[in-house]
C-alpha cells in the first residue's frame, strides 16, 4: 500500500487532512494550531511531497522524520505533524480491521468519563448558577469554570485587584458548588491568568469547594513557577495544553509540577507522541487530562487514547459540539451517555467525515491578533 494524495479541509475552526491511498484508504486527521491554520495548512502542504507513495504504516519514522528533518520547530510544526499521525494511525487501523487503540495494547476502560469545557463564560452569578445546574440535568458529571479574571475591565478595575479578583473567582465557584452538589467535579480553568501570588492564595481559599483540578494557573513557560504553586496549593495542578513536545512534559512533572498533565493529540506530535506522553506520566504518578478544545476527529482520536492508557483522569469535551452542534459534522456522532463518551469499536479513529461538512460548516477562524488588555491598559495572557 502507498500513499497517493493529502488534502486539507476547512470546515468551522478546524483544519483536517484526508490522506489517500492505493489501496482505497482513506486516514483522517486534525491539526491542533487553532489560531494559525493557514500558517499549518502550508507545512502539511510541504511535508505532503515527502508522503507520496510511501508505505503509510511507518507512522514513526514519519513522525521522527518530519521533527528531526529540518531544524526549526515549534507549534506550527507541531500541529502538521499531529494531524498527518493521526491519519496515519486511521489508515493503518482501516488497514488492519481493527480500532486505533487495539495497536496501543487494547481498551482497558469499556467508556471515558468527559467534563464539559465550556467555551463561553456567563455574565452573572444566576446565569453560571443555572448554567451549571443544566449541565448535570444533561448528564454531566463534571464541567470547567473559567476563574481568569472579567471579560472587560469595570469597576475602574477593582474586580481585577488582589483582593477583588479572588473574591470574583471564589464566589463563581460557590454558586456553582451550591447549585450541583457535592457529587459533581469542578476543572477551575485560569487559563494562565493569574501571577504566582495569586494563584498560591486562590488555590488554597477554593480548597474548601474542593475542586478535581486548578488548570494552568499560572502561564507554563517557567516549569520552577509552575512546582511552587504545586507545592503551595492543596489542590491538583494540570497543565501542558500549550507543550509541543515530549520533553516538555518530563521537565514540569521532574520538578513536580502538576499532578495532571494535558497533551493536546493535535499539537504534540500526534498519537504516535501522546501515547509516549501517558506512559511518562505513568512513570511519575500523574494522571491525564487530554486537551480537547477541537473538533470531532480530536475528540474521537482522544477516545482512542484514553481507552489504552491506565493513568487518565478525565477526557475534555468542548463546548463548541455540546447539543449536538457539530453531529452534522461527522457521519455517525460518538455517543455521550450518562457523563461518559463511549469508544467507538469501528477501525481506525472510530469517525468519518461527512461529504458536505465544508457546505455545513464554514470556515471561521477563531483567535486574533488583539491581545486582552487589564485596566491600565496592559496586555494580560491568554
Amino acid at each position: 500500500m502507498k500513499i497517493t494524495d493529502v488534502k486539507l479541509i476547512y470546515a468551522k475552526h478546524y483544519l483536517f487532512v484526508k490522506i489517500y491511498t492505493d489501496a482505497g484508504i482513506v486516514g483522517l486527521g486534525e491539526a491542533g494550531n487553532w489560531g494559525y491554520l493557514d500558517a499549518t495548512a502550508a507545512a502539511i502542504q510541504k511535508f505532503s511531497s515527502y508522503l507520496i507513495d510511501k508505505d503509510p504504516f511507518r507512522i514513526e519514522d514519519f513522525n521522527q522524520n518530519f521533527y528531526r528533518s529540518v531544524y526549526f520547530r515549534g507549534s506550527v510544526i507541531m500541529s502538521a505533524i499531529s494531524a498527518i499521525d493521526i491519519a496515519l494511525w486511521d489508515i493503518k487501523g482501516k488497514a488492519l480491521g481493527v480500532p486505533v487503540y487495539e495497536m496501543l495494547g487494547g481498551k482497558v476502560r469499556e467508556k471515558v468519563r468527559v467534563y464539559a469545557s465550556i467555551m463561553t463564560k456567563a455574565e452573572s452569578l444566576t446565569e453560571l448558577s443555572e448554567g451549571y445546574r443544566a449541565l448535570k440535568e444533561q448528564g454531566f458529571t463534571a464541567a470547567k469554570i473559567f476563574v481568569n479574571g472579567p471579560v472587560k475591565t469595570r469597576n475602574d478595575g477593582r474586580d481585577e485587584f488582589f483582593s477583588g479578583r479572588i473574591e470574583e473567582e471564589l464566589e463563581k465557584v460557590r454558586v456553582c458548588r451550591e447549585a450541583v452538589g457535592s457529587d459533581f467535579d469542578f476543572v477551575l480553568e485560569a487559563h494562565r491568568g493569574m501571577n504566582v501570588p495569586e494563584a498560591i492564595t486562590f488555590g488554597n481559599e477554593v480548597a474548601k469547594y474542593r475542586p478535581m483540578v486548578f488548570e494552568d494557573p499560572i502561564t507554563p513557560d517557567n516549569p520552577d513557577a509552575m512546582a511552587e504553586v504545586a507545592a503551595k496549593v492543596p489542590v491538583p495542578i494540570a497543565t501542558g495544553e500549550r507543550f509541543i513536545n515530549l520533553k516538555e512534559f518530563e521537565t514540569v512533572m521532574a520538578r513536580h509540577g502538576c499532578q495532571y498533565i494535558r497533551p493536546d493529540v493535535c499539537a504534540v506530535g500526534g498519537i504516535t507522541t501522546s501515547k509516549k506522553i501517558c506512559a511518562l506520566a505513568e512513570a511519575h504518578d500523574v494522571l491525564v487530562i487530554p486537551h480537547n478544545p477541537l473538533g470531532p476527529v480530536s475528540t474521537a482520536a482522544c477516545l482512542q487514547l484514553c481507552a489504552s492508557i491506565p493513568n487518565l483522569g478525565i477526557q475534555e469535551l468542548p463546548g463548541f459540539c455540546l447539543n449536538g452542534a457539530e453531529d452534522a459534522m461527522v457521519k455517525e456522532p460518538l455517543h455521550f451517555e450518562n457523563g461518559c463518551l463511549m469508544i467507538p469499536d469501528a477501525p481506525g479513529i472510530g469517525v468519518e467525515l461527512s461529504e458536505n461538512a465544508e457546505e455545513l460548516y464554514p470556515a471561521n477562524e477563531r483567535g486574533s491578533n488583539a491581545a486582552k488588555r487589564a485596566f491600565d491598559g496592559s496586555v494580560k495572557d491568554w
